[in-house]
């Protein structure tokens, strides 16, 4: 009792001196009329002035600390209870001796409702088909089929179309590649140009003919070169049918690899360009050749009023397994849906390929045959012996009844008497010669068929289009409705496998140095998309859009397509020749040097206090860019801020994340002598570190000053730079010790989450090595030699790869809450291995992880040891996951890579390949071009709660609300923006934020995207798409304080009231990719989302 009333006479005695110290500064600075400036900008007629000011307040506060720092020592002396923390921000000493940054005081929050937490538990309908169950099912075993090798001997009854003919639909088309082994630009010279020259011509011969075309990439290419008149006669034929453009995208997108921001990015482009030059929205989707298909793409496709799809690349034992059920169409639904809402019919294609000899029939030694462009005499011919035949009359009677058998037997496979039967490959139709080939020839067979009632038979050249509208007519539903006794599926068609244990899972990390690139790129574009659509609604607002350089637009378009093109299934997937990757990686550099442009260039009209001597010059930027990249194939080097004494250098912050955030950001700076002020020239603290030059040396000329702060979203913060007479340093640890590292070369770390209990993770890097048999690892393929070995060449500070461990020491909320882990990697001087990081940990996962599907969505996986060690890997383009009843750990991505769990408590992650040959699937090289690469990820470890523990047997998982926000930071960096040094010194600079308040914290800002003039696509409209994406929560994980208020809305969200200093002259409704409006709602209207609903609006804003 006496000791505590020793410690609270104490306590006033430190309160009194500490406030009168305060007071004595306080008003010794308040005299000084220099210290009455506003803002953070400095007049150079008074700098030295300023700096002497300065100088004295910073020697005042030095000695005020020291004071503090002596009373506050005898008290936790006297006390011994461990760390006690003023109010306030003042900086503070643990326990342990390391000074701690508190929160900034402001109370914080999370209030979640609890109708918002209802949607992770609600009860599902039990679909009719659950990959995790088919995966389960089957044995795997692959038997030989017969002709059908790997499926089954089909049998029919020749009655069974008396009463219904089969109806056939053979659908001609050509599959463009938008790079592989040749270029982009070199595919088009060389075929794609002279495919669709022929095919105005070609269709316009024969009202009966059908074509269909996929990548708008290529189309869009052509168009552009195409005179009037044949612009004119191919919107005749896509009118008149006999052309149909399917999905609309600029590429075919990968599924594996891609995340869903370039996916929707990538269709909205196709589709406004569609649009704007031909006036057609597509109605169904055409994916032939990704290899393996994602359950987001039936999602984005139905958001676009798309209202049926066809895939190809199912693993071969799926494609069986579907045909014996007739479950080849289903209505494909996402796993998560409470009703069907989600619902797509989607239409697989059964065999091996997508070629001729494997689309026909069951036999593809019959249906080479039926290629024409394999007859005798050509380039290429039929690997069975057999040739094809020209149709004559001599011979169509029976060459119509062979492909007719080829026919039904197909048809037994499905549940309708339709038919559809692909007529096409790799770059077709580009000689006038094939055109007349194959359409002559076959219509012959039709004609034939179709005047011989006994055939039972009506067959045609269609669309994609022509066949499923038939589907839907035989079923009597309405179009993307579903036919009668059809199934319903949930779960994805990953991994792939096209024969015996080949596993196409290698290309999920292959060339991750691109991996990265693109994702940074990504980040960019929407940063630069918002900022646009910001800065221009701003300047109209002003009436200074004359003043403002919208010409800019015309590199955002750049950088639309560019990323766009990237998304192709032979690009993101790291999968073509090393001359294409490096005209990918030319176009990503040229489209991230405009983006940076774009941002800046909005960067300082933003930023303007007084926009009347805004004045832009395009030779003069007025802000540098955060990094540069000397090269498409080199590692970013941070900007250096060279200090003066002569002046202050100012910085501008833009967060580019919806929320709040308490973080540090780093900046290279010339001096170790250095103070940070805000813009209203309060000092920040800063921790200074050193700059290796080497894994083993220390820069002299440059040092690394990190500064912590609070972010509003979306927002530019101004701070000021200058160089101080003394060194002003404040050393920072995180507020608690969650990750601690064990041993300087174990790469041991223990987790704890303030409980007594600790999550042991070991970190080792591994490697694979491949097969010695004729069937090796290639870019596609991992066919690995066995388990992988421990890699001993790796350490801390090795010259081959440098693993670093940290927690961001000056952040807390969410960026303190979990580990940042960066792995520089480079196996060049590696043969055939690939390197993998494995999390080997002490949580009872069992035979269960999770991934996510395109950053959109959790997938649970299984791992099942009936298969190869190779099939249990999966793409992880943002997270994968393990837990038990206690814990989640999760590992965050910045880069997608593949990821698995081959023991219980394990996470491991393919960081490089390198292998030295091809793998037989026709690109015919390895991965040789290898570049150093620094991969992302951190790693959050979260405590279950009680209702969550008998979850883990369901098809449908989610990720907390701060698992959300970890992969946000973590894909979306705070820019740094120096202010270039002025000879008339820096016009006066304010935070701008434009929105009033946060948004609610499941919701995502996917873009918010200037929309094209109709008259010119280089230019925009008065109109912005405002693209939104509610989140799906877990809430059962204990939430930790995130350091921003976290509510939710129950999807509510008022958009008349978000934005600041602009009125919202139009709100309406749109399809995902703006083709389909709706009726527009009043200025004033809340919007309404379901859990993990993505909507999309236009927005007039002024």
């Amino acid at each position: 009792m006496k000791l505590r009333k020793q410690v609270t006479v104490c306590g006033g005695a430190i309160f009194c001196v500490a406030v009168f110290s305060l007071y004595l500064m306080l008003d010794r600075v308040q005299h000084d009329p220099a210290r009455r400036q506003s803002g953070g900008n400095f007049p150079r007629s008074q700098i030295s002035v300023l700096q002497n000011r300065i100088e004295q307040l910073e020697q005042l506060l030095e000695e005020n600390h020291q004071i503090i720092s002596h009373i506050k020592d005898s008290v936790m002396e006297l006390t011994d209870t461990g760390a006690v923390s003023p109010s306030g921000h003042l900086p503070f000493r643990s326990a342990n001796g390391s000074w701690v940054l508190p929160f900034d005081g402001r109370p914080t929050f999370l209030a979640i409702k609890p109708q918002d937490c209802q949607f992770a538990g609600a009860r599902r309908d039990h679909t009719d088909v659950q990959m995790l169950d088919v995966y389960s099912l089957l044995k795997f075993d692959n038997p030989d089929g017969g002709v059908w090798k790997q499926g089954f001997d089909i049998t029919y009854e020749p009655d069974e179309w008396d009463n219904e003919p089969l109806q056939v639909f053979v659908i001609p088309h050509s599959h463009n590649d938008p790079g592989w082994i040749k270029t982009f630009d070199k595919y088009f010279a060389d075929q794609t140009q002279h495919i669709l020259n022929n095919m105005v011509v070609k269709l316009a011969e024969d009202s009966r003919r059908k074509f269909i075309w996929s990548e708008i990439s290529f189309f869009s290419k052509w168009w552009e070169s195409a005179d009037a008149q044949k612009q004119e006669a191919t919107r005749k034929l896509i009118l008149g049918g006999q052309l149909e453009i399917v999905t609309g995208g600029w590429v075919m997108t990968d599924e594996a690899n891609v995340h869903y921001f370039a996916m929707i990015d990538q269709l909205i482009e196709g589709h406004q360009w569609l649009e704007r030059n031909i006036g057609i929205t597509p109605r169904s989707g055409w994916a032939v050749d990704p290899f393996g298909h994602s359950a987001t793409m039936p999602y984005l496709l139905k958001k676009a009023n798309l209202t049926s799809m066809l895939i190809q690349r199912v693993h071969y034992t799926i494609k069986k397994h579907f045909a014996s059920t007739r479950s080849l169409e289903f209505m494909w639904r996402q796993a998560w849906d409470t009703g069907a809402n989600t619902d797509m019919f989607c239409h697989m294609m059964p065999f091996y390929s997508y070629d001729v000899p494997h689309t026909c029939g069951p036999d593809p030694k019959i249906c080479c045959q039926f290629d024409f462009k394999r007859l005798p005499g050509g380039r290429i011919n039929c690997p069975w012996k057999v040739p094809p035949k020209s149709i004559v009359e001599a011979n169509v009677a029976e060459r119509a009844q062979l492909l007719l058998d080829q026919y039904r037997k197909k048809s037994k496979l499905y549940r309708s008497k339709v038919l559809l039967v692909p007529l096409g490959d790799d770059f077709r139709y580009d000689k006038a010669l094939e055109w007349d080939q194959q359409y002559n020839n076959y219509q012959k067979l039709f004609d034939y068929m179709n005047s011989h009632p006994e055939m039972h038979v009506q067959a045609q050249f269609g669309t994609l289009s022509d066949y499923f509208s038939a589907v839907y007519k035989a079923s009597a539903v309405p179009e993307g409705a579903r036919p009668t006794d059809f199934p319903v599926l949930s779960g994805d068609f990953f991994a792939y496998a096209d024969r015996e244990d080949h596993y196409w899972t290698g290309y999920f990390t292959s060339r991750p140095f691109y991996k990265s690139l693109d994702r940074v790129l990504e980040s960019h574009l929407r940063g630069a998309e918002i900022l646009y659509s910001l800065a221009v609604s701003n300047a109209r607002h002003s009436g200074m859009e004359g003043r403002y350089p919208v010409s800019d637009y015309a590199l955002l378009v750049d950088a639309r397509r560019s990323v766009g093109l990237f998304q192709h299934h032979d690009a993101i997937t790291g999968t073509a020749k090393e001359n294409v990757v490096i005209d990918y990686g030319t176009k990503l550099l040229r489209a991230l040097i405009g983006l940076k442009r774009v941002i800046i260039n909005a960067a300082h009209f933003l930023v303007m206090k007084n926009k009347e001597f805004y004045r832009f010059y395009q030779t003069e930027p007025f802000l540098e860019t955060d990094d540069r990249r000397a090269t498409q194939d080199s590692l970013p080097q941070r900007t250096l801020i060279e200090l003066d004494p002569a002046g202050p250098r100012y910085v501008v912050l833009f967060n580019p994340v919806e929320q709040e955030r308490l973080c540090a950001v780093t900046v290279l700076v010339n001096t170790v002598r250095v103070r940070v002020l805000t813009e209203d020239g309060q000092t920040v603290p800063v921790q200074l570190s050193a700059q290796w030059s080497s894994a083993s040396q220390m820069s002299a000329e440059v040092f690394e000053v990190r500064l912590g702060g609070t972010m509003p979203l979306f927002v530019f913060v101004i701070y000021t730079g200058c160089r101080a007479v003394r060194q002003f340093v404040l050393p920072f640890s995180a507020q608690s010790s969650m990750y601690r590292p064990k041993g300087k070369r174990q790469f041991l770390l223990y987790i704890s989450l303030d409980d007594p209990q600790e999550v042991k993770v070991q970190v080792q890097f591994m490697i694979y090595g491949t097969r010695p048999s004729k069937d090796k690892s290639g870019a596609y393929l991992f066919l690995p030699d066995g388990k992988a070995k421990v890699f001993s060449r790796i350490g801390f500070c090795s010259l081959h790869t440098v693993f670093s461990l940290s927690s961001l020491v000056l952040c807390l909320g969410v960026d303190g809450l979990s580990m940042e882990i960066t792995t520089t990697v480079d196996i060049r001087d590696q043969t055939n291995k690939e390197l993998a990081m494995r999390l080997d940990t002490d949580i009872q996962s069992g035979d269960i992880f999770y991934t996510d599907l395109n950053g959109f969505q959790i997938q649970p996986r299984r791992r099942h040891p009936k298969l190869p060690l190779q099939a249990n890997f999966y793409p992880m383009p943002s997270q994968a996951y393990i837990q038990d009843s206690l814990y989640r750990l999760t590992l965050h991505t910045a880069q997608s890579l593949g990821v698995t769990s081959l023991e219980n408590g394990q996470l491991e992650v393919i960081l490089d390949r390198r292998l030295m040959q091809d793998d037989n699937r026709g690109l015919g090289q390895g991965l040789k071009d290898n570049k150093k690469t620094v991969n992302r990820f951190r790693l959050l470890l979260e405590h279950r709660g009680l209702g969550n523990k008998m979850m883990d047997t369901g098809v449908t998982s989610f990720p907390s609300i701060l698992s959300h926000m970890t992969n946000s930071i973590l894909n979306h960096e705070v820019l740094v923006l120096p202010v270039l040094p002025k000879r008339r010194g820096v016009p006066s600079l304010q935070t701008f934020a434009p929105f009033k308040s946060s948004l609610p914290c499941d919701m995502h800002l996917v873009n918010l995207r200037s929309i094209q003039n109709q008259q010119d696509a280089q230019t925009p409209s008065q109109h912005t798409a405002f693209i939104i994406h509610r989140l799906g929560l877990d809430c059962e994980l204990e939430a930790q304080n995130m350091a921003f208020n976290c509510t939710t809305t129950q999807g509510q969200l008022n958009i008349s009231g978000l934005f600041k200093n602009l009125d919202i002259h139009l709100l309406q409704p749109m399809s995902l990719t703006l083709m389909h409006s709706g009726t527009p709602l009043a200025n004033d209207s809340s919007i309404s989302l379901e859990p993990m609903e993505i909507s999309a609006f236009k927005l007039k804003l002024r």
